[in-house]
């Protein structure tokens, strides 16, 4: 009895957590009262010294932790490296940094990592014809996602017919300089929409949803690829001959369809030249330039001249390539024996139009779009060609 006297008891017993803490241990030590424990859990508190449930920052590696009760476990000793450092490396919270506003609205928030807009180093030359816009800013281009976007159907009609308007001006007698006026013509108002539409947001969305189905979206913020294809078609139309001219519109209207319909239908299974040019594309406009060639300078000049005013504007070609002197004197042959004329001479014509136009078609010089590099390289490698052989 005196034994039970002995003990100070609280008349009202604590109602405490299953599980209590360390301190909370030392906190019901004081009050006189110890919850009830098993055998093993008094040689734990016997052997383990008090731990601080304080996370000391500056605590440095060198500090003895407390010792571990030996493990049971037949895996063998455990190295002490392997046991959590109380000292936790927390990664310290910083609040994020307000997005910054930059041009069009866009806001743009600065993390350390790359993007678009932190990769733009400035003005480029393919902004004058080349910007790039996701699907979605032209409403037909949604609306008629494979007929319009992905095959450009309409465009390429467009693109294809003015090969043969080009074709119903030759055989109607009417001579290269008599239609550049009408591009020019032509050109200024396309031109003076086209700027009128990028600074008045609401023409833009007129003028899109109008002429959509003749655009790519590249074009929703670039240059019309119209305005390329009637300055192209002048300057080769105003610079170079007669045959060489219309070739160098054929070219343009055929071969870069033909590359492009073969492209994207067959580009997959062919090496890249260059990116959005494949090996594909590239052949298919080779073998429209081959077929444009000697169709034109084979069957139909033969059959549908002279007209008047040909002696002003004479073709280059004529059925006949000679070697040039120096290659002459190289070989040791005579000029008739370096002449070739008849299907020869068409064949190497043909190859070499072939060539160049696939090679034009390719080729990216500042970025600027193909309508105008097309015609333009295309007339220039047909002309220095028969300027060597002619």
């Amino acid at each position: 009895m005196s034994f039970a006297s002995s003990n100070n008891i609280p008349a009202t017993p604590r109602v405490i957590s299953p599980s209590p803490t360390h301190s909370e241990s030392k906190e019901n030590s004081k009050d006189g009262y110890f919850d009830p424990v098993t055998k093993s859990a008094k040689k734990k508190v016997a052997y383990s010294a008090p731990i601080s449930e304080e996370i000391d920052e500056d605590t440095d590696s060198s500090i003895e932790w407390r010792a571990r009760s030996r493990s049971r476990s037949p895996l063998g000793k455990q190295k002490m490296s392997g046991l959590a450092c109380a000292k936790a490396s927390i990664a310290p919270l910083t609040s994020k940094s307000p997005p910054h506003t930059v041009e069009n609205g866009k806001s743009q928030e600065i993390n350390g990592h790359l993007s678009p807009t932190s990769a733009y180093s400035g003005w480029n030359w393919r902004d004058f014809s080349r910007s790039p816009s996701p699907l979605g800013l032209i409403p037909i281009h949604r609306h008629w996602r494979s007929f319009v976007h992905r095959h450009e159907v309409p465009r390429k009609l467009l693109h294809v017919s003015i090969g043969f308007f080009t074709l119903w001006f030759y055989v109607s007698g009417i001579q290269t300089n008599a239609i550049t006026p009408y591009l020019m013509a032509g050109l200024i108002p396309i031109a003076t929409m086209d700027f009128l539409r990028h600074t008045y947001p609401f023409l833009n969305r007129f003028y899109v949803r109008v002429l959509g189905a003749f655009m790519r979206e590249t074009e929703y913020d670039g240059w019309n690829g119209v305005i390329w294809y009637l300055l192209g078609a002048w300057i080769v139309l105003w610079s170079f001959p007669k045959d060489v001219a219309v070739m160098g519109v054929l070219l343009l209207s055929w071969c870069d369809t033909a590359a492009s319909t073969i492209g994207r239908a067959y580009g997959r299974y062919t090496p890249r030249i260059r990116q959005g040019k494949s090996l594909a594309g590239s052949l298919g406009a080779f073998a429209v330039g081959v077929i444009t060639a000697a169709f034109f300078w084979g069957w139909l000049a033969p059959r549908t001249g002279p007209f008047a005013g040909d002696n002003d504007w004479p073709f280059m070609f004529t059925g006949t390539l000679i070697a040039p002197q120096p290659i002459r004197s190289l070989v040791g042959l005579t000029k008739p024996q370096a002449t070739i004329g008849g299907g020869l001479a068409l064949a190497v014509m043909s190859l070499w139009t072939g060539f160049i136009a696939s090679a034009s078609e390719v080729v990216d010089i500042f970025g600027w779009d193909d309508n105008l590099t097309i015609p333009v390289l295309s007339g220039v490698g047909m002309w220095a060609f028969l300027k060597v052989f002619v």
